[in-house]
């Protein structure tokens, strides 16, 4: 945390930092001035430059509401146009957006997965179908990723009749502040009228034998509740560790 603080405001990047593949600017810092901590909880606010500010509780979510009037009275003194609160907490909260927190270790086998390709080494007839697939999936983050193909790692992607019906990406690993290796999460998705083939599975298993032959020690994933990827990564054995769960204030 002395880390974090240390480059507040700065618009720098700490080494550990999964968003410095997407910028070369952070573009949410701790208000540091506004932190506040006691034996019961921990305020943390944070300001995005897109204006939200965000109050992180740690501790019991009986805060919630001290956390929520916390988010408003800052978001008014700092101009921001939207105000949350954050907080993790081991069950879902029906009032509240909630992301399930999954992980994948590798201590145990990956097998290498038949009928996935890599984009880059895809022909270029194919290749060139990742545009209307980045496309028809753009509120999944596709049509971001296909803007940052030169700069990030590979795409592993699923071909049917010569164009690109699904894919994983980009495949990257980064250390984390213990200098474990984690696989850093990727885009994922399949176009609906392909939906329900496996090809998602097929997809996941590929990345996680990706990771393993890479050196990942393990992945992180953030899943909503009940949706595709999150059935999927459950019924693949990951471990669940609890929710992040956010709520306007």
């Amino acid at each position: 945390m002395e880390d974090v603080f240390a480059v507040a405001g700065a618009g720098e990047f700490l080494p550990h930092d999964k968003d410095r593949r997407w910028s070369d600017r952070k573009g949410e810092w701790v208000v540091v001035d506004d932190i506040v901590q006691d034996r019961e909880r921990t305020l943390i606010p944070t300001l995005t430059d897109r204006g939200v500010l965000r109050v992180h509780l740690y501790g019991p979510w009986g805060h919630l509401f001290e956390a929520q009037e916390a988010a408003a009275k800052l978001a008014a003194v700092h101009g921001a146009g939207k105000a949350r609160v954050v907080w993790f907490q081991d069950g879902p909260n029906a009032s509240a957006a909630c992301t399930r927190v999954q992980l994948r270790s590798f201590d145990r086998p990956a097998p290498v997965v038949d009928g996935i390709g890599v984009l880059s080494e895809a022909a270029a007839g194919v290749a060139g179908t990742f545009d209307d697939f980045s496309a028809n999936l753009a509120d999944e983050g596709f049509a971001f990723l296909n803007s940052r193909l030169d700069t990030v790692g590979p795409v592993l992607v699923a071909v049917r009749d010569c164009r690109v019906v699904g894919a994983i990406g980009p495949m990257e690993t980064m250390s984390d502040p213990i200098g474990q290796v984690r696989l850093l999460p990727q885009y994922f998705g399949v176009l609906p009228e392909c939906r329900g083939l496996g090809l998602g599975r097929l997809l996941w298993r590929a990345a996680m034998h990706w990771g393993q032959e890479n050196g990942a020690d393990y992945q992180l994933l953030q899943t909503t509740v009940g949706g595709p990827s999150d059935r999927l990564c459950r019924s693949e054995g990951l471990i669940d560790l609890g929710f992040v769960c956010a709520l306007d204030a």
